[in-house]
């Protein structure tokens, strides 16, 4: 069963409290996702630690229920 934008925002949020995301469905189907997270936790983390702690608050769903996750992440001074 695919996610649905509500839920990746809310399980990145849970992790990242005080992240702004924006999601976009790409294909309309559920399963292809394209995600611009901001959050100040990224500071001092290199881009591939940034994608690491999205990944992480997704708790494995990647690669699974989730397919595919175009990700961008920034901190709130970028």
């Amino acid at each position: 069963m695919p996610m649905n934008a509500h839920d990746i925002e809310s399980m990145i949020k849970a992790a990242l409290p005080d992240a702004v995301v924006e999601i976009k469905d790409l294909a309309g189907d559920g399963d292809h996702y394209a995600a611009t997270v901001t959050s100040s936790a990224f500071k001092g983390k290199s881009r591939v630690q940034q994608h690491q702690m999205v990944y992480a608050a997704l708790q494995g769903r990647m690669g699974g229920v989730l397919h595919a996750l175009a990700l961008t992440t920034v901190t709130p001074d970028n």
